[in-house]
C-alpha cells in the first residue's frame, strides 16, 4: 500500500484534504444511521441527532474555542482533537437528561454509529501517512515516505499499517453490535453500548502495542491504559445493566 498524498484536490486558495473528507464523512454517516435506529425504536430521533451534533462539537471545544471559524472547515481535517471521546458523551448525557431523552436506550442507538464511523475515520490515517506500526515484510505492508518516518526507523521503507487494522476491527465491531448483539440485548437498555466500549478497547489495546506513534506515561502506553480502562467499564456497565434489566422484570 502507498498513500497518494493528504491532499484531494484544491479550488483556488482552498485546500481539500482526504483526512477532513473521510472525517465528515464518518460523522454524517453516523448520524445518519442513529437517526434510522432511532426511529425504529420510536425514540425522539431528531433530538437524539441533534445531542449527538452538540456532543460532537463539544468534544472538539478545545480547538474551536480558539478558532470558531474552523467548525466548518472540515476540509483542513480539524475534527480530529483529542477529547471528544470524553467531553462529547458527558455533553450529550447532560442534553438527553434536560430533553427528557432515555440516556441508556440513546446510547445503545449510538453505540454502532461510533463503531462504524472509526472504522471510516481511520483511513485518513494512510492518506496523512501516521498511525502505522513497526517495520514488516508482510504482503500487505504499509510504504511510508522517507518525511514521515520516525527517527530511528529512517532506514526501513514498510510499517504495519495498524490503520487498516482497526479500521478492519472496529468494522467487524459495529457488525457485531448490529446483527448479533443487539437483538441478544434489547431487553438490557445500555448493555449494547458498554459491548462497544469493550470490544473497542480489547482491539485498540492489541494493536496499539505495535504502534510507533505512542504516547507514554513512564513504562505504559496511554492509549493501552486508557483500553483497560474502557475494557473494566464495561464490564461493570454489562453487570449493572444486566442487573437493572433483571431487577425491572422482577417488579
Amino acid at each position: 500500500m502507498h498513500s497518494p498524498g493528504a491532499i484531494a484536490f484544491q479550488i483556488g486558495p482552498i485546500v481539500i484534504r482526504w483526512y477532513g473528507i473521510l472525517m465528515a464523512l464518518s460523522i454524517v454517516v453516523g448520524l445518519w444511521i442513529g437517526h434510522r435506529q432511532a426511529r425504529r425504536e420510536g425514540l425522539p430521533a431528531d433530538d437524539i441527532i441533534t445531542i449527538g451534533q452538540w456532543s460532537i462539537l463539544a468534544g472538539h471545544w478545545d480547538y474551536y474555542g480558539q478558532f470558531p471559524k474552523k467548525i466548518f472547515a472540515v476540509w483542513e481535517g480539524g475534527l480530529a482533537i483529542h477529547g471528544g471521546l470524553i467531553v462529547g458523551p458527558l455533553v450529550g448525557i447532560w442534553l438527553a437528561r434536560r430533553w427528557h431523552v432515555p440516556i441508556l436506550r440513546g446510547l445503545d442507538v449510538t453505540a454502532p454509529s461510533f463503531a462504524i464511523g472509526q472504522a471510516i475515520g481511520r483511513w485518513g490515517n494512510f492518506f496523512n501517512e501516521e498511525a502505522f506500526g513497526m517495520p514488516t515484510n508482510f504482503p500487505w505492508k504499509l510504504y511510508i515516505s522517507p518525511p514521515h518516518r520516525p527517527p530511528g526507523f529512517t532506514q526501513y521503507e514498510y510499517f504495519h499499517p495498524t490503520f487498516l487494522y482497526e479500521s478492519l476491527w472496529d468494522l467487524g465491531v459495529f457488525l457485531l453490535l448490529i446483527f448479533w448483539l443487539r437483538p441478544r440485548l434489547k431487553s438490557q437498555p445500555g448493555a449494547l453500548f458498554f459491548s462497544y466500549i469493550g470490544l473497542y478497547s480489547i482491539g485498540r489495546f492489541i494493536i496499539e502495542g505495535i504502534r510507533l506513534d505512542s504516547f507514554w506515561l513512564g513504562p505504559f502506553r496511554v492509549a493501552q491504559l486508557a483500553s483497560l480502562v474502557g475494557v473494566l467499564v464495561a464490564i461493570v456497565g454489562l453487570a449493572w445493566s444486566r442487573r437493572r434489566a433483571a431487577t425491572a422484570r422482577s417488579t
